[in-house]
């Protein structure tokens, strides 16, 4: 793939807009509902006051996040996915799935009835119809 077409990509694109270690814990703290700036400080471990502001105006730049005041003396907000936002939410259950799959075994989510491992598929929905995720066995486009 040429460096002009690697630029354009649909991972560059999304690399470019959250994808730094940081951002992803905040989106993934976020996912449960609006939380408080404190709040998200003490969901995620090592994150530094200073680091936490940029990853939330980079959030809000993007238009991923919203704040809602709830205190004008001082001024103070929540904080809360858009709806575009929230759409991360398959797709850091992937990184999580991949992330478990090389470390402990007992991490891995698992069927509640059986306890087999789940696996992530690509699916249609239109089609109602699962499609393998191999290039060499598929043609998928991002439209």
């Amino acid at each position: 793939m040429a460096e002009s077409e690697l630029d354009s990509s649909p991972l560059a694109e999304a690399l470019a807009r959250v994808g730094d270690r940081w951002t992803l814990l905040v989106v993934e703290a976020l996912l449960a509902g609006p939380r408080r700036f404190n709040d998200l400080l003490g969901q995620i471990p090592g994150i530094a006051a200073n680091i936490l502001s940029d990853r939330l105006r980079r959030l809000e730049r993007d238009g991923l996040r919203v704040a809602r005041p709830y205190s004008q003396r001082p001024p103070r907000s929540t904080y809360q996915l858009t709806g575009e936002g929230s759409e991360l939410a398959g797709a850091l259950r992937l990184l999580a799935h991949w992330g478990a799959g090389h470390t402990d075994p007992a991490d891995t989510p698992r069927h509640p009835a059986c306890g087999t491992p789940l696996e992530a598929r690509w699916y249609c929905p239109t089609c109602d119809q699962l499609v393998d995720s191999e290039p060499r066995h598929a043609e998928m486009h991002f439209v």
